[in-house]
């Protein structure tokens, strides 16, 4: 189990593994995927807003009924896919930042589609989040050589992450039992930080899930073990809780300050998570584990700054008017962090924004 550990952890630079480049190549994919289908998702609504004449933001289903729209959501369904297998190739700490560049392919796209212009400084964000993502890569950890669940399971129970779960176990019940009822009103801290916890729990799940069905398609059956189901239900319960906040967050404050704060606190925490489960930093240099933190730190700097450049509509604090949404299968970063911009956007594109963030 260690020898996929150590290639390569001496130089600074390290030579990708297969699986590395597998798990790369499926995170570009469901970036691909996952930012092109918020323009046809847009484009979807926009044209049943316009045969219907009752718009989304006003309560109007009618999207429902537009062709356009499900192959928008069948898109990002592709996309979640094709995240979800990454997982299974690659460390956390390489498919994670990897997300961001869905933004790019959104912005890029919107700019050329949709008419949304992208200012200077959001085309220094996208160049900031591709070298910070290129950074990533050439410095990523190798992933660990898994021949079965109970492998990944004895990774989970080993005390410094068991440690690392009792932490954020105890952190969210704080959260969600005494914070949450007196200031999560008033403090978007609270929401968000309920959700990145729980979100770095089920990124770790969705991996070990992950890497047991493909072991199980190569041959070797895990969904024989009760650590595979395991790994299910903890998927399931910390989807559903990190989902339930989420819409919480975006309910009560502007989806400008929950996007970034969001983004930055899940994508910390779920690196942090992996390092400490799967030791993605075990064997590495020095250079390339400040290289990681570097690339991180720019990948992270180039979303909030395209986030800064895009217009915001200006959501008031009372949400009354918006029908509550089912939760989908993504909770992508779409928010942007000013809301003094003047609201130039249509019903339905505020409603394409919020089905974005799920």
């Amino acid at each position: 189990m260690e020898g996929g550990m150590g290639a390569g952890g001496v130089g600074g630079e390290q030579e990708l593994s297969a699986d590395n480049v597998r798990g790369i190549v499926l995170a570009l994919i469901s970036s691909g995927f996952i930012g092109g289908s918020f323009i046809i998702k847009k484009k979807g609504l926009r044209r049943a807003a316009a045969a219907s004449g009752i718009g989304a933001g006003v309560g109007g289903h009618s999207y429902l009924l537009e062709p356009l729209w499900w192959v928008g959501m069948i898109t990002m369904i592709v996309g979640e896919i094709a995240n979800f297998i990454a997982y299974a190739f690659a460390p956390a700490v390489l498919v994670t930042p990897l997300g961001a560049l869905s933004i790019i392919v959104s912005a890029v796209l919107a700019h050329f589609i949709l008419n949304e212009k992208l200012h200077a400084l959001g085309i220094l964000g996208c160049v900031m989040c591709i070298t910070g993502s290129m950074v990533i890569v050439i410095h990523a950890p190798q992933e660990q050589e898994i021949t079965s669940v109970k492998e990944i399971w004895k990774l989970a129970t080993q005390p410094s992450f068991l440690l690392y779960v009792a932490t954020v176990i105890v952190m969210v019940s704080v959260l969600m039992f005494h914070f949450s009822p007196l200031w999560g009103h008033s403090n978007v801290l609270i929401y968000t930080a309920i959700c990145s916890l729980m979100g770095s729990l089920s990124v770790m799940s969705v991996k070990a899930l992950g890497t047991s069905l493909k072991l199980t398609f190569e041959g070797t059956n895990q969904l024989v073990y009760p650590e595979t189901w395991f790994f299910v239900l903890v998927v399931a319960t910390c989807v559903l809780t990190q989902l339930n906040y989420l819409n919480k967050a975006l309910d009560t404050f502007n989806t400008a300050i929950v996007s970034p704060i969001y983004y930055v606190m899940f994508t910390t925490l779920t690196i942090l998570a992996s390092i400490i489960m799967f030791k993605d930093w075990s064997g590495q240099s020095l250079g390339s584990i400040t290289s990681e933190i570097c690339g991180l730190i720019v990948v992270l700097s180039g979303t909030i700054l395209l986030h800064v450049t895009k217009d915001y509509e200006k959501i008031p604090q009372s949400r009354s008017i918006y029908a509550p949404l089912s939760p989908s299968l993504t909770t992508r970063l779409t928010g942007e962090l000013l809301d003094h911009i003047e609201d130039t956007r249509t019903d339905e594109e505020k409603v394409l924004r919020r089905q974005e963030m799920f």
